[in-house]
C-alpha cells in the first residue's frame, strides 16, 4: 500500500478495508432531505446499493442504522458478492429505474 492508499477504516456494510480516494463516500443515516445530520463513511458501491434498495422514506422510517440495513435480504446477498472484490472496486448500480418505479407506485397507492 503506497502513501496515496491510506486506510480509512472498515466499511460498516461489507466489512472490507476502506482506502482514501474515489471508492469511499459519506452516507447520512437519516436522509439529509429529511433533516439527517449524522454521517458515516463507507464504500461508494455499498452506499449506492443502499440507495438502490431503499427509498429515503424507508431509510427514515425503518433503516436508520447499519444493523437494520444489513438485515435486509437484498443487502445480505450484495455483501456475499462484494466481499470477494478488492477494497477499491467500484461499479455503478443499475437499479435506479426500479427504485424510481417503486416510489411512483407508493405515491399512487396513497391516493
Amino acid at each position: 500500500m503506497n502513501n496515496k492508499e491510506q486506510q480509512k477504516g472498515i466499511c460498516p456494510i461489507c466489512g472490507r478495508i476502506m482506502i482514501n480516494g474515489n471508492s469511499i463516500n459519506e452516507h447520512h443515516l437519516v436522509p439529509k432531505s429529511l433533516k439527517g445530520k449524522d454521517k458515516i463513511i463507507l464504500h461508494k458501491i455499498c452506499h449506492q446499493k443502499i440507495h438502490s434498495v431503499f427509498t429515503e422514506r424507508e431509510l427514515f422510517k425503518e433503516y436508520k442504522n447499519i444493523e437494520k440495513i444489513k438485515s435486509h435480504p437484498e443487502i445480505q446477498k450484495f455483501i456475499k458478492w462484494i466481499i470477494k472484490k478488492k477494497p477499491t472496486y467500484y461499479m455503478k448500480n443499475k437499479d435506479t429505474c426500479e427504485r424510481n418505479e417503486k416510489r411512483k407506485a407508493k405515491r399512487r397507492n396513497k391516493h
